[in-house]
């Protein structure tokens, strides 16, 4: 790809993810990217010179796609005018047809913080000016940062926004819970860490590239009838379905087109894996425990028990 690519907000979170996987990958040259910040020229922000603008005009005239990396509150006072222009939007919640007052052709796109180690997935959505070139274009720059999928519908973005435009957001607030969780019982803080990282990071492997068996997995944990199971049961019970898929309509905090708010549902869903549901698998394992105690010394007829904590190692948790 040989054009030059202008990124306003070029060294914030994202925009300077993109810029980094650009040259890293590489995708285009320094002199073919052009950014531009609140705060100035930073000649030591990337591993290799770009070339810096002096504000959005000169960014524009300099480039024939314009990335816009910032937040949605800051987009009217930018009063673009990117008359020939792709332009390529990371803001979530500002609408194709008020993007498209900058007389760009018009690209909504919703990366995560994942773009910072090039794996996010960004699913994105054209205007009806956006030619075949274009898509092309789009999907190349975004490949700086991970994958990405076009979607049909600006609804459909907005639920983007909410789920994998979050990226780590959701499962670092999980582990956030465990974490909170096993150290109010005392566990020593190696083994939290660790714990909590088996849970979140080394366990996701058993989906990649098979999501769609999660069902299927969820239910073979529900056939054990095991601690596992208790603590889906109490996750279910704390509404974690009903949060999660809650209809939009009935939710005043969904992201709003025309708003810019972000969905509160799916934050409500994870944070109720915090003691209701670690504490219920807990429970459940205590309780098998003591009746597995129970059996042995009433089959041994000892008088000298094992105590619960050790008479039985369970092999389902």
């Amino acid at each position: 790809m040989t054009m030059r690519i202008g990124i306003i907000g070029g060294t914030g979170w994202l925009g300077a993810a993109l810029v980094r996987g650009l040259l890293e990958r590489p995708l285009a040259a320094p002199a073919e990217i052009v950014v531009l910040n609140r705060s100035g020229p930073r000649p030591d922000a990337f591993p290799r010179p770009v070339i810096w603008a002096r504000d959005a005009e000169d960014l524009v005239a300099r480039s024939e796609v314009v990335v816009v990396s910032v937040r949605p509150e800051d987009w009217p006072a930018l009063r673009l005018r990117a008359e020939g222009r792709l332009l390529l939007s990371f803001m979530a919640g500002v609408p194709l047809d008020l993007l498209g007052r900058s007389g760009a052709r018009c690209v909504r796109a919703m990366p995560n913080a994942a773009a910072e180690i090039g794996a996010s997935y960004t699913p994105w959505v054209a205007d009806q000016a956006v030619t075949e070139a274009d898509r092309r274009t789009v999907t190349t720059i975004l490949a700086a940062m991970g994958s990405s999928d076009p979607v049909e519908t600006e609804a459909q973005i907005d639920l983007m926004t909410a789920v994998s435009g979050s990226g780590p957001a959701y499962p670092a607030l999980m582990a956030a819970a465990i974490l909170e969780f096993l150290r109010a019982e005392g566990v020593p803080e190696t083994v939290a860490r660790r714990s909590a990282e088996a849970v979140i990071c080394g366990a996701a492997p058993l989906l990649a590239g098979r999501i769609e068996t999660a069902p299927d997995l969820v239910g073979t944990f529900r056939s054990y009838a095991g601690t596992t199971a208790a603590g889906l049961a109490a996750a279910e019970r704390a509404g974690f379905g009903e949060a999660a898929g809650e209809d939009g309509d009935a939710d005043p905090a969904r992201p709003d087109p025309r708003g810019c708010q972000m969905s509160a549902r799916w934050p409500l869903a994870f944070s109720i894996t915090n003691r209701s549901v670690v504490g219920a698998r807990l429970w459940s394992m205590r309780s098998a425990m003591r009746r597995s105690s129970s059996r042995f010394c009433s089959s041994s007829g000892s008088a000298d028990c094992m105590p619960a904590s050790s008479a039985v190692v369970m092999s389902d948790l």
